[in-house]
């Protein structure tokens, strides 16, 4: 037996996106060969809108994203470019057993990858992250401000 795929076109955590032009041959539907619209598979579609927040502090950038039942080993943690922050990580499809029945499955599976530019005052080299209670909590520090130098002109005359 095998998992029942979801299908619920609302739901917002997946890729599985509802095409108006699906099937018709001059469309972006998935039988046309040439869609506009990335189709995932179903083992891959329901956890791949990992929902994440960025606020940015007087001290920081920082940001955290659910990531229920996942271990810290299960997520990366990057900085690409030297000013791009990456979150990927994946959670792995439960083993289905010959002589188990399911009755509904609701919990998503697959991988997601998010990336955020970060600005100009990020310090990168000195990211942090943690994980409790399946939130991960990226800390960017952020360089002091600059004060504008004020020079005294002399008035002549």
């Amino acid at each position: 037996m095998s998992l029942i795929r979801r299908s619920n076109v609302f739901d917002p955590f997946s890729l599985d996106l509802f095409d108006p032009f699906d099937g018709f041959p001059f469309g972006s539907g998935s039988s046309s060969g040439g869609s506009l619209v990335p189709r995932t598979s179903s083992d891959t579609a329901a956890f791949a809108g990992a929902r994440i927040d960025w606020k940015e502090t007087p001290e920081a950038h920082v940001f955290k994203a659910d990531v229920p039942g996942l271990k810290k080993e299960e997520v990366k943690v990057e900085v690409e470019d030297g000013n791009v922050l990456q979150i990927s990580g994946e959670r792995n499809k439960e083993q289905e057993e010959k002589t188990d029945t399911w009755h509904r499955v609701e919990r998503s599976s697959g991988k997601f990858l998010r990336r955020f530019r970060l600005p100009e005052n990020a310090k990168t080299e000195q990211v942090k992250a943690s994980m409790e209670n399946g939130v991960l909590t990226v800390t960017v520090p952020k360089e002091e401000a600059k004060k504008p130098e004020v020079k005294s002109i002399q008035i002549s005359g």
